[in-house]
């Protein structure tokens, strides 16, 4: 200890002052939650535009036509969140029409795979520099997403050699996703 001594009423009015100022108390925690959304909304924008190549090389394909609606469900909890913090973002996705859809459907599949596994890994690097609580929230929602329901619908797409069956109906019905 250096022997110096805090003045109580000028700690409070510092406080106060940060209180009183939008955002000002946490400015240094938000930093961090604005990286993490902004590398979430970016990644989930990749998915949605490689799901959308699929789906325009191959057609209504499951489990891309499913995936694809989870992805844009989780955009927008991106975008709602990075609303309510007040951040900037792009309300277009910069990647629909500009990736290319892989040779066959068994070859997306293995893509889709690979994918899930780097976005369950990018939400574990995220999740801890995270302290908004609704932020974590939703992020960790979305990992449970890929892990629980995305990952596991790529996986049975591969292991069936890229046959899934097309479009909503069927005897199978739709598969949920989130």
């Amino acid at each position: 200890m250096t022997g110096r001594k805090t003045n109580p009423s000028l700690l409070a009015g510092a406080l106060a002052l940060a209180a009183a100022i939008p955002g000002a108390a946490i400015s240094a925690q938000s930093s961090g939650d604005a990286e993490a959304l902004r590398a979430a909304l970016d990644d989930e924008y990749k998915a949605e535009a490689t799901y959308a190549a699929v789906i325009a090389a191959f057609g209504e394909v499951r489990p891309f036509i499913n995936i694809i609606e989870a992805e844009r469900r989780h955009a927008a909890s991106v975008r709602a969140e990075m609303d309510r913090l007040g951040l900037s973002y792009d309300a277009a996705n910069p990647y629909l029409g500009k990736l290319a859809a892989p040779a066959s459907v068994l070859e997306a599949c293995k893509q889709g795979v690979a994918a899930e596994v780097e976005n369950i890994a990018l939400y574990d690097r995220l999740l801890p520099t995270i302290g908004d609580p609704q932020v974590r929230d939703t992020l960790t929602r979305l990992q449970w997403a890929s892990r629980e329901r995305h990952l596991p619908a790529f996986k049975r797409c591969v292991e069936r050699g890229g046959s899934m069956g097309r479009g909503p109906g069927g005897s199978r019905g739709r598969q949920g996703t989130n």
